[in-house]
């Protein structure tokens, strides 16, 4: 895969990076986005004629709108949108608040909605596209102990099947990926090591997910992949 426009959400975070550097690899330019543009800088750096940065919320639908305008107004048209925003904290139905439930729902589900609202609009008048969201394991598999989690990822990976089937007739391909664990540097400082052994690399998940965006994966849209290896 060569040429076009992506767009990354979570650009900072470990996945995020990840899909960014995979993206450049393929030879697609790439706008990560981030929070501020700090979390960021490190790729900015390592692939000045590749990757620009932009920060908003996007948990905020207006700060979200802001930035595809600005996009609008530098004619950068994106070809594909990767949703790798998200966070995660545990506890039970009963466990859980108020605030646990708002912040998993504001992070996980928010930040992809109004991301995917925005790039749906340009990509069906572009007359095609492919939008790659990142949901989770525990969204079809267990979760106890991650409720607010797991269910804010399962309404991911709904929206994403739902949206495949409204861009169909527009040529936009829509898909998720459900990484479990991910081996990064953050979850090996806090997991056991037994547990680490099973993650699967950050970069082995990017791969996946810039494959499905590429002319190879054209017949797959409303998929759901797993890509948490041996969990």
């Amino acid at each position: 895969m060569s040429g076009g426009l992506a767009i990354v959400t979570g650009a900072g975070g470990a996945l995020g990076h990840a899909v960014v550097t995979e993206f450049v690899a393929t030879g697609v330019r790439v706008i990560a986005v981030a929070r501020s543009v700090e979390d960021v800088a490190s790729l900015v750096a390592a692939h000045p004629d590749a990757v620009a940065a932009e920060a908003a919320d996007l948990t905020d639908p207006d700060e979200v709108a802001a930035l595809w305008q600005r996009l609008d107004e530098r004619g950068a048209v994106p070809n594909f949108l990767v949703n790798t925003a998200g966070a995660y904290r545990g506890g039970t139905l009963v466990e859980s608040g108020v605030d646990d439930y708002r912040d998993m729902f504001a992070v996980n589900i928010d930040t992809a909605w109004w991301s995917c609202r925005e790039a749906a609009r340009r990509m069906s008048e572009l007359g095609g596209g492919g939008i790659v969201n990142v949901a989770s394991r525990t969204a079809v598999h267990g979760g106890a102990g991650s409720i607010a989690y797991a269910v804010a990822k399962a309404a991911v990976i709904k929206l994403s099947q739902v949206l495949a089937d409204e861009l169909k007739d527009a040529g936009v391909r829509v898909n998720a990926v459900l990484p479990a664990v991910i081996d990064t540097p953050a979850n090996a400082a806090v997991m056991p090591a037994a547990r680490m052994t099973k993650a699967v690399p950050a970069e082995s998940i990017a791969k996946v997910i810039v494959f499905l965006c590429g002319p190879d994966a054209s017949p797959i849209s409303g998929a759901v992949i797993p890509a948490y290896g041996r969990y």
